[in-house]
């Protein structure tokens, strides 16, 4: 029968033959037997007790000590031997494979795969295209068949790294061996296998067996070791491995090795240097990027939500399950204003001087603008309960990033960006998830190529966008086509380095957070009509940002109360800026009994708390010139609509069509699904709603939100007037712009649950 949390094997090999019945051959033998495995598995090792103890264990049917005895129809061959003698192993099997099944396929589970890769070229003259070469990243300091465990391999990634002439069968046996034990498989060439593991694995290793002997070495060693805290035992229990693998592993991947303690040793190099001139920022970024990186890791370990994996497998997949009906009740703030706090972090980067936020947005395409800056060697504190500290580096102070910047799942991220690294001196590359990598950026690409920019993007202007540091950029007069905040505050960032003005003017208003924040921060940017301006050149003064409750987030409580009869709630210290109160003037114009009170400035960002209790709504013509001011907020606004008299109509809302997904179409097949009557145009929607507040407005159902978190978002209030369950799916990106969604939802009174998270 099989263990907990590990699947009946899929493995269907008839005579399993393991070369080496250690930790990693007895452990591979024993999670077989814990999955049901049906064939023979058969051992080979130098030591007679090690297989005697085996047979003992149950975790193999016979072995000896000679490997041309156990061959014999052998389906698969598992060589679990020391890299060092790998060579000797495979002369021996080449002698013996002839009486080997005519399928036969070979693996291996060495950890440097170019000296293995070598071996079998010298032995067989070819990697033999039924030779798949694998690396199980798993193991313990125990060794030995008597240590074998079954579970060793469960939740551990395995990577292959088959030649490009390898048999596509033979590889899936591989595989399939290696799932049928509870791993995860990826693919990987071998040189990348070797560059990951000398960082990842063999560094670590290095460093820990010095450590511990430069301490054993001192005359105090004993008292050192006595009073060492839990710290020192869990970074230094690798040191207690098995040395001579350890040797064989440091020799065979020779030059990764040392070229990652080349790096190792300048990065240390340059903290020594920082703690003897006393250079706190230098110290706080190292330790800040540090830090993170490891609650990163640790994401990765547990499979929960910190960033979205950078180039492996998209996050496991949430699912929203909401109860029909329900109440709107309470006094709630929502977390921070999404845009304000990527732009404090850009213009406190940049500025000279401290910058200290408060109200930060701690969802994931926030961080993610915070780590970007990090790798560009800002230090940053934070962010503690919404508090961020952002020691700046000054307009040209930033530091050519080691690889790729990574904005996960935002496209405001993503474009302003590019206008502030088109003025760097350094090449840079920015990149995201995979929603990201579908959304167009050629309407930032192109005019920063009009500034002299070079810009690389992929297939129809998409990123990932490439972009050439050094360029000389020069200010220019642009007529936007579209209205939209994200390419106005781009070329604005741009224009901070370019020679001359740069103008640009919007056909409608957008969002205006960057001339107002470039302002708090001593930059001038002018205004006149529908035209912003400022000149190249000058420089930013750190400064307190308060940031302002996002209204796109409030935007989603607003309507669960419109829509829900006898509700009343207030949402606190909300930014009401001119340009982001489309919804409110919509929802006013549909009837709603909403109230701004206690309003004030913050900032030079105006806010307010906002009270809003129900009222029945009517259906309108949504105004075209509040369509930019509401362009986040229609899929809640689209929710409002279903539940009000009569039609609502929206034109000149060909926007919605790029954003995380097509809101207009995400939203309608949504709309479908509950039974709300609707007619989708290009440029917008006809919805008709139900006004009468003593029945359901519409019914339950599956509703994919195709991993767009408003959508997400905005079927889960659609929940309060519905006769039946709604069920939300692909709901992992909620936590982009609004992770505490679901405890505030339960707080007014919905039921939801979550299913998916951290499994």
């Amino acid at each position: 029968m099989a263990e907990d949390g590990v699947k009946t094997s899929g493995c269907h090999e008839s005579r399993l033959l393991i070369v080496g019945l250690g930790l990693i051959g007895g452990s591979l033998a024993a999670a077989l037997r814990a999955v049901g495995f049906q064939g023979q598995i058969v051992a080979c090792d130098p030591d007679e007790a090690e297989i005697a103890r085996g047979i003992e264990m149950g975790l193999i049917d016979s072995g000896s000590t000679h490997l041309d005895e156990q061959v014999n129809d052998a389906t698969m061959v598992v060589l679990a031997v020391p890299v060092l003698a790998m060579e000797s192993v495979m002369a021996s099997l080449a002698e013996a494979l002839p009486n080997a099944s005519a399928d036969v396929v070979i693996t291996d589970v060495g950890s440097t795969k170019a000296t293995i890769r070598a071996c079998a070229q010298r032995v067989f003259g070819r990697v033999p295209t039924n030779m798949v070469l694998g690396h199980p990243i798993a193991g313990s300091e125990k060794s030995g068949v008597a240590a074998a465990n079954p579970r060793l391999y469960v939740d551990h990634k395995v990577i292959l790294t088959p030649e490009l002439n390898v048999d596509r069968e033979a590889l899936q046996r591989v595989r399939c061996l290696w799932e049928a034990c509870g791993a995860d498989v990826l693919e990987m060439d071998v040189e990348r296998h070797d560059q990951v593991l000398a960082r990842t694995s063999h560094l670590p290793h290095l460093l820990a067996f010095s450590l511990v002997d430069t301490l054993a070495r001192q005359d105090e060693r004993l008292d050192i070791f006595r009073y060492a805290a839990g710290g020192f035992r869990d970074f230094t229990r690798i040191a207690g491995s098995d040395p001579v693998m350890w040797r064989d592993i440091f020799i065979a991947n020779k030059q990764a090795v040392l070229a990652s303690l080349d790096d190792f040793e300048a990065g240390l190099s340059r903290l020594r240097h920082a703690v003897e001139a006393g250079d706190s920022d230098a110290l706080i970024a190292t330790f800040d990027r540090a830090s993170h990186a490891r609650h990163y890791f640790d994401s990765l370990l547990n499979k929960t939500s910190y960033q979205a994996e950078y180039h492996m497998q998209p996050q496991g997949k949430v699912t929203y399950r909401v109860q029909p009906g329900g109440q709107a009740q309470g006094r709630l703030r929502v977390p921070g204003d999404k845009s304000m706090s990527h732009r404090s972090i850009m213009l406190g980067a940049l500025a000279e001087g401290v910058t200290e936020v408060k109200g930060f947005l701690e969802g994931e395409d926030s961080l993610a603008t915070l780590q970007a800056f990090r790798e560009m060697g800002v230090a940053i504190e934070g962010p503690h309960q919404g508090r961020v500290t952002i020691h700046g580096v000054g307009m040209h102070g930033l530091k050519a990033p080691a690889g790729p910047l990574y904005v996960g799942n935002s496209g405001t991220a993503m474009r302003l960006f590019s206008g502030l690294l088109a003025g760097q001196a350094f090449d840079s590359e920015l990149t995201g998830d995979e929603s990201l990598t579908k959304r167009p950026m050629g309407r930032v690409a192109d005019p920063l190529r009009l500034m002299g920019a070079t810009i690389d993007t992929a297939e129809g202007g998409r990123p990932p966008l490439k972009i050439h540091g050094g360029a000389k950029l020069k200010g220019i007069h642009y007529d936007m086509p579209m209205a939209s905040a994200q390419v106005k505050s781009c070329l604005l960032l741009a224009g901070l380095y370019a020679e001359g003005e740069t103008r640009v003017r919007e056909p409608a208003p957008t969002r205006d957070h960057t001339e107002r924040m470039l302002n708090g921060f001593g930059y001038a940017v002018s205004r006149e009509g529908d035209t912003c301006w400022l000149k190249g050149g000058g420089k930013l003064t750190a400064g307190p940002i308060d940031v302002p409750s996002d209204i796109s987030s409030a935007t989603f409580f607003l309507v669960a109360a419109a829509i829900t009869p006898g509700s009343d709630i207030t949402l606190e210290h909300v930014g009401i800026n001119p340009t982001r109160i489309g919804v409110i003037n919509i929802l006013t114009l549909m009837g709603a009994n909403l109230a701004l009170e206690n309003e004030r400035e913050v900032g030079g960002e105006p806010v307010a708390d906002i009270r809003i209790r129900y009222a029945p709504l009517k259906g309108i013509d949504i105004p075209e010139e509040q369509v930019p001011l509401a362009i986040d907020e229609f899929p809640a606004l689209f929710i409002a609509a279903a539940n009000a008299e009569g039609v609502t109509r929206l034109r000149g809302a060909e926007e919605l069509r790029v954003k995380e997904s097509d809101r207009i179409q995400a939203m309608a097949d949504g709309l479908a699904v509950l039974g709300v009557q609707h007619t989708v145009v290009d440029d917008g929607i006809d919805i008709v709603g139900n006004g009468d507040a003593q029945k359901a407005s519409y019914g339950g159902g599956r509703v994919d939100s195709l991993g767009d978190h408003r959508i997400a978002m905005a079927f889960a209030i659609s929940s309060l007037r519905a006769s039946a369950e709604i069920v939300i799916e692909d709901c992992a990106n909620v936590a982009t712009s609004f992770p505490d969604f679901v405890e505030l939802a339960t707080r007014i009174g919905m039921g939801v649950s979550v299913e998916g998270a951290h499994e």
